[in-house]
């Protein structure tokens, strides 16, 4: 019998298994009956040549239009140019080995299947030495797996490879379809809940979705296994939600005249009525007996450090210790030197000159090593020290805390859950600690429901006084060479009015790729500009009359640091820096009040979410900030588009919504945060809203009744599964 966890070797030989192993990864038959079609195509419609972009592995349904040989410069052979056509577009087909071969099969009238990777040559698009089949072949008999495929009333698209076109897939899935037998044990959704909820059978799923006889049946398989996914998800975080409200905690409430009041007293500045009423939230929720777990969400600049500093104090006060995880060893030197200037005596305790009601605060990167690594790691044992900063040196295992009573996770989007619950876990006994996770990337509300489902969320909306509006511009460097020079004359006299600027490249210099972001460039004709490039150029050309520095991630936290504080010094400084070239390493909490200016070097590199948090690095003073975003990128192509949705708005919510349609979720349990490899492959939480809330309140109910889900032993199995995969996962990066 062959089940969903059999192993593909024993179903289809070594030679298959391994071609699709090494293709998508995949091992199982679950693997393989879970690599969807992309689309279905119409027996009697051609595919839109239109839809295809440069770069993607494609499979397309095209007429042959002409055929035609051609001599190769300089060789005996020929080449074969083959022109294939949806009926209003065409395009070019090119083989350069077995010419003749191709020449007798491919004749112009016969309509098939072709697939390879998109290319283009002189502003055309081409297939080079596409696989392909054929409704019909000149002079032979055609397979009858293919004219089976080609007499179905919809086509099977599937996802391809280099080396695994879409019929590869199609017959390696038909193949192992006939001889799988899906049981009632392997449904996660129970009977019950199924009939109430209008659901077809997994079993019907699995085979419509690869083998429909109509529309209807594809609509039913994907509402079904959309909401498997949903499913699965929700009652994972619905679990851990329910379990960790059932954990201990020590409440923790602030002192009368303690650290937290003291603070208080001296902030310079006068609090939102946001950082008023969510402080006010977080000091009730630290002082319950389980542990908190909050979300606090908040745009670029509106304030959240100062709410988790006086959260922090509080926990302080009633003698524990807390704990502050940020992404970079530069945000986290940030938040130390923030940290510290705001506490003033206060975060000197048991140093001349400290205030003896105050902490200690402790920074522990990767970068601190020998007797100073030694010191912290006392400090934090022994629970002198009342704040520590880090990165996840933080969670390493020789990090041992007296009494740790509150963690701070700075950039959540950065981490996954696993991390977090490491640290969490570094509580001595069975206490846990309260935990406040805090992003700047706002969330739509899907989203937070389904990535964030077991925390309780709450938003800063409201920004700080003295904050400066941001104007941002887009400039075609290819078309408008004139604006890019104008945008260097810009920055000179920002310098000149006693400003900085910062200008960002997507890498450092060296291998193409290196520290590059999570969206393409849709141009691919030269590599990505570099900081190890670009500032030589500005200083001796157009930036010559002013201090360049550079800053990038291979530098050591020494040679960071003093680079921060050059740039802090400013340009009224003898030792100060007034251009920065950086790369994304000053995307997240790097405040330099002075800094009014930004240019964002080959911005098509970057994804939404980064544009609007690198952006968010100016404008934090009291004179209005300016943002350039340079592109080579055409008009009318999908990145400038992208660019022009970001310079319109500010408005983080709105960027976070358009981020999320590009991005996709990620892998929303563990540690990967990248839409390339996430874990739902037909869910999408912005378009699916009422599949993801039928999910929810389904998995609520079952979760209530059932916390451990004996009931529900399929559910059961697959809700192991991902725990133990983002475990793994989290194990093997850390």
């Amino acid at each position: 019998m062959v089940s969903l966890k059999t192993s593909l070797v024993d179903v289809m030989g070594g030679k298959s298994a391994k071609l699709l192993s090494t293709a998508f990864g995949y091992e199982t038959v679950e693997d393989l009956m879970r690599h969807y079609p992309r689309r279905y195509a119409k027996r009697g419609e051609l595919t839109d040549l239109k839809s295809l972009k440069i770069g993607e592995h494609a499979t397309v349904l095209a007429e042959i239009a002409s055929v035609k040989e051609a001599p190769m410069k300089g060789r005996r052979t020929t080449r074969l140019e083959v022109v294939v056509t949806d009926g209003r577009r065409t395009i070019d087909l090119a083989f350069f080995a077995m010419s003749s071969m191709h020449k007798k099969r491919l004749t112009p009238g016969i309509q098939g299947l072709f697939a390879g990777k998109v290319q283009e040559y002189r502003g055309r698009k081409q297939l080079i030495h596409p696989e392909y089949v054929l409704t019909a072949q000149q002079g032979e008999e055609t397979d009858p797996d293919v004219i089976e495929m080609f007499a179905k009333a919809l086509i099977p698209v599937y996802p391809a490879s280099a080396n695994v076109p879409s019929w590869r897939t199609a017959k390696a899935i038909k193949f192992v379809l006939s001889q799988l037998e899906i049981k009632d044990d392997d449904d996660v959704v129970p009977q019950e809940m199924q009939e109430d909820l209008n659901l077809i059978s997994f079993k019907n799923a699995i085979t419509w979705i690869h083998e429909p006889e109509n529309m209807d049946q594809v609509s039913k398989s994907l509402e079904r296994l959309k909401f498997d996914e949903a499913f699965i998800l929700q009652t994972v975080l619905m679990q851990r939600r329910a379990k960790d409200s059932l954990l201990p905690a020590t409440p923790r409430g602030a002192k009368k005249d303690g650290i937290l009041s003291i603070f208080d007293k001296n902030l310079p500045f006068e609090l939102t009525n946001g950082q008023k009423e969510i402080g006010e939230l977080l000091f009730k929720e630290i002082n319950q007996t389980h542990p908190m777990h909050r979300l606090l969400q908040g745009d670029v600049g509106s304030g959240k450090t100062i709410v988790a500093l006086r959260a922090m104090l509080a926990a302080v006060d009633a003698g524990g210790q807390t704990a502050l995880l940020a992404p970079t060893e530069v945000l986290a030197g940030q938040h130390f030197r923030t940290i510290k200037k705001l506490l003033g005596d206060l975060a000197t305790k048991g140093e001349i000159g400290g205030n003896e009601i105050g902490t200690k605060v402790e920074l522990l990167t990767g970068s601190v090593t020998g007797q100073n690594r030694n010191n912290v790691l006392s400090n934090i044992k022994n629970g002198d020290s009342g704040i520590v900063i880090g990165t996840h040196a933080l969670i390493q295992e020789g990090v041992k805390f007296n009494d740790l009573a509150l963690v701070v996770v700075d950039e959540q989007h950065r981490f996954g859950v696993e991390q977090r619950a490491a640290l969490a876990q570094k509580s001595p006994g069975d206490k846990r600690p309260h935990v406040l996770v805090m992003t700047a990337t706002p969330i739509p509300r899907t989203v937070a429901m389904t990535v964030f489902g077991d925390l309780d969320i709450c938003s800063l909306e409201e920004l700080p006084k003295g904050r400066s509006p941001i104007t941002t511009h887009v400039v075609d460097s290819n078309e408008k060479p004139a604006h890019l020079e104008r945008a260097w004359q810009r920055a000179v006299e920002e310098v000149k009015n006693k400003h900085q600027v910062y200008i960002v490249c997507p890498r450092i210099g060296g291998e193409v790729g290196e520290e590059d972001t999570n969206i393409n460039n849709e141009d691919e004709k030269r590599p990505p500009l570099a900081v190890l490039e670009v500032a030589p150029k500005l200083s001796g050309g157009p930036l010559k009359d002013v201090r360049v520095g550079i800053l990038h991630g291979r530098m050591s936290s020494e040679e960071k640091d003093d680079i921060m504080k050059k740039f802090n010094l400013g340009p009224e400084s003898k030792d100060g820096i007034d251009v920065l070239v950086s790369t994304t390493v000053i995307e997240v909490g790097v405040d330099v009040p002075n800094a009014t200016m930004m240019i964002i070097l080959d911005s098509d590199r970057f994804g939404v979410s980064q544009l609007h948090q690198l952006r968010g690095r100016i404008g934090r003073g009291k004179l209005p900030g300016l943002c350039i975003f340079v592109t080579e990128s055409p008009e009318d192509s999908l990145a400038r588009d992208r660019l022009k949705a970001v310079a319109a708005t500010t408005d983080g919510f709105e960027l976070a919504q358009l981020d999320l349609e590009i991005r996709r979720e990620g892998n929303v349990l563990g540690s990967r945060q990248s839409g390339k490899k996430s874990s739902l492959k037909l869910l999408q939480v912005v378009k699916d809203v009422e599949i993801v809330e039928k999910a929810r309140d389904a998995c609520k109910k079952l979760v209530d009744e059932d916390i451990s889900l004996n009931n529900a032993q399929a559910l059961q199995k697959a809700v192991i599964e991902i725990e133990k995969e983002t475990e793994t996962e989290f194990l093997e990066k850390n």
